[in-house]
């Protein structure tokens, strides 16, 4: 059984770009629903504030990894038109995974990783 890893990315969005952001957002999420790892992935946007939050629960770092190379091309298109401000990771995820993150951290992000205690899931295949 696999021990989920949550990921909650926020993101600035340009200034007059809102709605390029959520077209690029709707390609990359209709991609992923078909061919993403993820269990879970929300967008949430805060227009007032030009915000948004990417919500991802994945089975294990693996998934987070195939998550990456997969969407890249569409990542790229969202990412033209956002700087990521923050990520918040829950769980427990490998040196890989957090190797990317680093390098967000190296452009300004704010990254920030606390580990698993205990809990429960009713989401198939994980405990």
């Amino acid at each position: 059984m696999s021990v989920p890893i949550v990921f909650i990315t926020t993101f600035q969005i340009e200034n007059g770009a809102i709605e390029k952001f959520k077209e690029a957002v709707r390609k990359s999420m209709d991609f992923l629903e078909t061919n993403g790892p993820q269990l879970l992935a929300e967008v949430c946007i805060d227009e007032s504030e030009t915000r948004a939050h990417g919500i991802q629960i994945h089975r294990d770092s693996e998934s987070i990894l195939a998550h990456w190379q997969l969407a890249d091309p569409y990542m790229r298109d969202v990412m033209q038109y956002t700087t990521t401000t923050r990520v918040d990771i829950y769980g427990q995820p490998s040196e890989a995974v957090m190797e990317g993150m680093r390098r967000l951290s190296s452009q300004g992000a704010v990254i920030s990783a606390t580990p698993r205690f205990v809990g429960f899931s009713r989401l198939p295949g994980i405990e």
